[in-house]
């Protein structure tokens, strides 16, 4: 059998399936357009509406090299040959074509005859009663009936789900040899261990599955294969592991140079290089596919990823920021078939490198933390890290659950997993709780109900502000009435509306309804159900009752604003991705008429300098006054025009594009200005973090902007005659005013501390703690965190002693500000000036926390004080160890 590169066994398999009249379909995203999964686990994911019958296939044969990530088995990656988190699943595939025959033939001359893979090496299995699959490799392959190996539904029959197709599979083994054997004397095909090494699973999709079980043949047969790229790699360059093959090597050797090690010497080392190596692969794959890291879902798995690796790059002795160093192995490798690497390389090297500092700036901090409470807890003789502990790592240190679980196992302890399950539960109800009013307001079956008999309601408002229609229905405290009489408060449905109900970020129009006998104030409108528009409502005249003629008119004025906002937020979305980079992906959105919210994924803070270069974009386009376009088309049709779309959002099969010529195109159901031009001009007003991986900016448009515009000059005017200094020496002046500021509250501090010191012992508590440890507290008027920080750096500079633990506070008003801080003597003996500080200022009435030598805090309850004193030396001696 001849070596061969992973790239090249990629291309063979292509092009041999190609040459079988296959289509060649690219790798598809590891975001799967199938809500029900985190990662495109397995090649045929992206093709399941055929399987299903939901779509048409493009056609009757595919071939593809997919990128898949999976992380169930994350704790074996590194420690078995073949578990890895991101890897290419080589797969054939064919819908109402080709069948059983076909598909194991030819796969069989694909392994013997291309890759010249050793045909008495290789065994197959097949479902029990696949007599079908038997003839197909004992006729017309030749295997003989020996190496042919029959298995029950558990081994060979492959199921989507309870119901739905599903069909017997056959998998082809490849016999490595007895030295890779497990030794028992029973080992054979089927044995876990890696001497029969399953290459090659082609599964028979043949059957419809029903509720009650029974299989229904199903009228077109299907075909869906997979094979992993790098565990034949490693068959046909004759390796032991997947890692040892030309698709992980690069990496390996690089992390070991990086740790001065050898690849081979030791199981600890070699675990550490093989995590790093696949994990790099995973974050550059997910990165470039648009996956920000964040605290939930695709974005933790990437979190937990990268810091899994950062903190095995440290088991090597690697003590700085350096999983950029592979990214250009990974791009080396993988960057030919996948341009996305390539495309998205500047993206990718941003994020790796801002994620994994931060991650660094933490996991000191979070590791003390951790080495302290494993060394308190094994001195009382126990060996489970609480549940509060590990939750407190993730919350504030960043840790991941598995990250706290791994160095717990280390040290040999457990974690209690439900306790953390519990924090976690509880700070979610917490987070729940601030909005369970409103989403309780917003269920009802009223409005199901009148879903179900009315249908949705005919959205008129594209045309114009004013349309006609009639009273379909009339809610009044949840419950159908037939009429609204004048000052009554109560909700209307029209057939068909001139209002827009909020949806998309945009919010709802107002204005009035009419009839020929009485009239209604509109407040807002909204959608309940579905395409219910629900118009809330005050009768202002008269009486509106159901069935009555009616002249729905929408305040043109307000909506003009909010259209002007809303094309601002395409125009903003556009603009966010051409000046910080591919990655940035709607988030949300509020679209109204004062103004515009708009968030999206990024992950850092947006400089001054970008910040311009977005908001110069925008009115550039502006000045443009282009003309908009509205299309009507599918789904398919609207993403070949590239149009942008919110992968959560729901669609139907007709979607609206809007589309600003040669600048964004967007899939939008809201309304937008006819030209560009009328937004008038935009302003910034601020760019903020609300989530971790999540921005948000603040905008206005039109004459909201004119007027902030003019604000800003007006006060730039009065600021220039207060100063008496030019507009261009308007900066330098403030700066100068500033420093002079900053000096005499220097000096003001520094003649306090002096004053302070002369008699600083008078004004302190002095204890004798246990191990030799001494405490020192005291109170002080109006000193800032500064200033305590000094006193405390000065009492700990005069200390010579076995170990000192000091907490100060200041008292203003009604405002405490404290300090803790604890000696290297201190700290060893198990002090955290942090807990210290966490215990005090839940006291008081607040909250801080720090590190084991320095922490601060405060509160509002400056008569808590006595209480925070009183308690301190029982704080500290309950942290030193016996």
């Amino acid at each position: 059998m001849q070596w061969r590169s992973g790239k090249e066994v990629r291309s063979l398999f292509i092009d041999f399936w190609v040459s079988k009249g296959s289509r060649h379909f690219p790798s598809f995203s590891l975001i799967p357009d199938d809500p029900s999964l985190l990662f495109t686990i397995a090649g045929m994911v992206p093709f399941k509406p055929y399987y299903l019958g939901i779509q048409k296939p493009e056609a009757p044969r595919a071939v593809t090299s997919q990128k898949c990530v999976r992380t169930n088995d994350i704790d074996n990656v590194g420690r078995t040959a073949r578990h890895h988190t991101f890897f290419e699943m080589l797969g054939n595939f064919a819908w109402g074509d080709y069948f059983k025959k076909e598909s194991i033939t030819w796969g069989w001359e694909f392994l013997t005859e291309v890759i010249g893979l050793e045909p008495d090496r290789m065994s197959v299995t097949i479902y029990e009663d696949d007599d079908e699959a038997y003839d197909a490799w004992h006729k017309l392959v030749g295997i003989p009936d020996q190496r042919i190996f029959r298995f029950g539904k558990d081994d060979n029959f492959w199921f989507m789900g309870n119901q739905g197709p599903c069909g017997p599979c056959s998998e082809i083994m490849y016999d490595q040899g007895p030295e890779f054997s497990c030794g028992r004397p029973e080992c054979a095909v089927g044995c876990d261990c890696d001497r029969y090494l399953e290459i090659w699973n082609h599964v028979f999709t043949q059957f419809d599955l029903q509720k009650d079980g029974t299989l229904v043949p199903l009228p077109k047969k299907n075909i869906d294969t997979g094979m992993g790229l790098e565990r034949l790699t490693s068959i046909v360059q004759r390796v032991r592991t997947d890692f040892e093959t030309d698709l992980f090597m690069p990496m390996i050797e690089r992390a070991c140079a990086m740790g001065g090690i050898h690849y081979g010497y030791s199981p600890k080392t070699d675990l550490a290089v093989r995590v790093i190596a696949d994990h790099v692969r995973s974050v550059a794959f997910m990165i470039a596919d648009g996956i920000l890291p964040s605290n939930d879902g695709r974005g933790y798995v990437l979190r937990r990823l990268l810091r899994r690796a950062a903190r095995f790059g440290r088991l090597l002795g690697v003590d700085r920021p350096f999983l950029l160093d592979f990214l250009p192995d990974v791009i080396g490798l993988m960057g030919d078939p996948y341009r996305e690497l390539i495309d998205n390389r500047l993206t990718v090297e941003q994020i790796i490198d801002v994620e994994e500092k931060r991650f660094g700036r933490t996991l000191e901090q979070g590791t003390e933390l951790l080495d302290g409470e494993v060394a308190r807890l094994r001195g009382a003789g126990r060996t489970e890290l609480p549940g509060d502990v590990a939750f407190v790592l993730y919350d504030t240190y960043g840790f991941p659950l598995e990250l706290t679980m791994e160095i717990a196992d280390e040290n040999g302890f457990t974690v209690d997993k439900a306790g953390f399950d519990r924090e976690m539960t509880a700070q979610k109800e917490r987070a729940r709780a601030s909005s369970k009013q409103k989403r309780s307001a917003l269920a009802g079956d009223v409005y199901s109900e009148l879903n179900e008999r009315l249908g949705d309601t005919l959205f008129m408002g594209y045309e114009g502000a004013e349309s006609s229609g009639s009273v379909a229905a009339i809610v009044v405290d949840g419950e159908e009435a037939d009429s609204l009489e004048e000052g009554m408060e109560g909700e209307i449905i029209l057939d068909s509306t001139a209002f827009y109900g909020e949806k998309g970020g945009q919010v709802g129009d107002t204005g009035t309804i009419a009839s020929a006998g009485g009239k209604a104030e509109v407040t807002e409108t909204v959608i309940r159900c579905r395409g219910l528009v629900v118009h809330k409502v005050k009768v202002l005249s008269g009486s509106l009752a159901v069935g009555d003629p009616v002249q729905s008119c929408v305040n043109d004025e307000r909506r003009r604003a909010i259209r002007r906002n809303h094309t601002a937020t395409h125009l903003l979305h556009e603009a966010l991705g051409r000046v910080l980079g591919g990655h940035v992906r709607q988030s949300g959105s509020l679209v109204g008429e004062s103004g515009l919210r708009f968030d999206f994924t990024h992950f850092e803070a947006m400089s001054k300098e970008q910040l311009l270069a977005v908001e110069t974009e925008v009115n550039a386009r502006i000045l443009e006054n282009s003309g908009l376009t509205v299309e009507e088309s599918d789904m398919e049709h609207a993403r070949e025009m590239g149009a942008k779309a919110l992968f959560e959002e729901k669609y139907g099969d007709v979607v609206r594009v809007v589309r600003i010529p040669e600048f964004s195109a967007e899939l939008c159901g809201g309304l937008h200005v006819a030209s560009t031009g009328e937004i008038g001009c935009f302003k910034i007003l601020r760019e903020e973090g609300i989530g971790s991986g999540t921005r948000r900016i603040t905008a206005v448009t039109g004459m909201t902007a004119l007027k902030m515009f003019q604000k800003l000059w007006r006060n730039f005017s009065n600021l220039e005659g207060l100063l008496s200094v030019d507009e261009d020496a308007v900066l330098e002046k403030v700066e100068q005013l500033q420093a002079e500021i900053k000096g005499l509250r220097r000096s003001r501090e520094e003649e306090k501390l002096n004053a302070l010191s002369a008699n600083l012992e008078d004004r302190l508590i002095r204890l004798s703690l246990k191990g030799g440890v001494e405490g020192v507290y005291g109170t002080f008027e109006g000193l800032a965190p500064d200033a305590l920080r000094e006193l405390g750096d000065r009492l700990k500079n005069g200390y010579r002693g076995e170990g000192l633990v000091i907490l100060l506070a200041s008292v203003e008003g009604t405002n405490v500000q404290i300090i803790a801080m604890a000696d290297d003597n201190a700290v060893a003996k198990g002090v955290a000036a942090g807990k210290i500080v966490k215990e005090a200022s839940s006291l008081l009435g607040g909250g801080g926390g720090g590190r084991p030598n320095l922490a601060q805090g405060g509160g509002k309850d400056p008569a808590a004080l006595p209480k925070v004193f009183a308690s301190f030396q029982a704080w500290v001696e309950g942290q030193i160890r016996s």
